[in-house]
């Protein structure tokens, strides 16, 4: 589908020098008496490396739609990634150049949403924030009252985090799966 530069927003895949980009970010740009342009951050979702593009406001881009199924992960076997559809039960291996820094959130069971281009599947989409927990980590100091003192933290997935000082060894942590950041601990702990 083809839509003007000026409605791109972040989040949506377009084909870009033949190749599929996700938009990262977008900014509407009006220098003085110039004509309006949109600056864009790209990442080719082939090779996961970054670009920036600036479009002219009058400039038509070819948005792309991915087809999107809920997916369970199963297992990893080396750099390959075991999924089931959890409507149909088709199993699919990504690899690890697919799915990139995601990979570092996965486990046994996590359902997911595997997005494919014309039938190949090219990564997954995680949920916002995962709950995660910690294997490994320096003892927490009971007289630690200061919240911004920070440790690295070693997750189940092998994912370091770091973490306020507070959190021990087995504690079950949320972690954002964009920023891979600490958010807070797991309720019910």
């Amino acid at each position: 589908m083809v839509i003007p530069a000026t409605q791109l927003r972040a989040g949506m895949v377009i084909m870009y020098n033949n190749d599929l980009y996700r938009v990262t970010n977008v900014m509407h740009v009006t220098p003085g008496n110039w004509r309006g342009m949109v600056q864009t951050k790209l990442r080719s979702l082939r090779t996961g490396n970054s670009t920036e593009n600036r479009f002219r406001s009058e400039d038509k881009v070819d948005r792309v739609s991915l087809e999107q199924n809920e997916m369970e992960f199963l297992y990893a076997d080396g750099d390959r990634f075991h999924f089931m559809n959890t409507s149909n039960f088709e199993q699919i291996e990504l690899t690890a150049e697919d799915l990139g820094a995601a990979r570092q959130f996965l486990l046994p069971n996590l359902k997911v949403v595997v997005e494919s281009h014309e039938g190949r599947p090219l990564g997954v989409a995680l949920p916002k924030t995962l709950d995660l927990t910690v294997t490994e980590t320096a003892p927490g100091l009971k007289s630690a009252t200061v919240t911004n003192a920070l440790k690295p933290a070693t997750t189940e997935t092998g994912l370091v985090v770091q973490v306020p000082n507070f959190i021990d060894v087995g504690d079950v942590i949320k972690v954002d799966t964009e920023s891979c950041e600490y958010v807070s601990r797991a309720k019910g702990d």
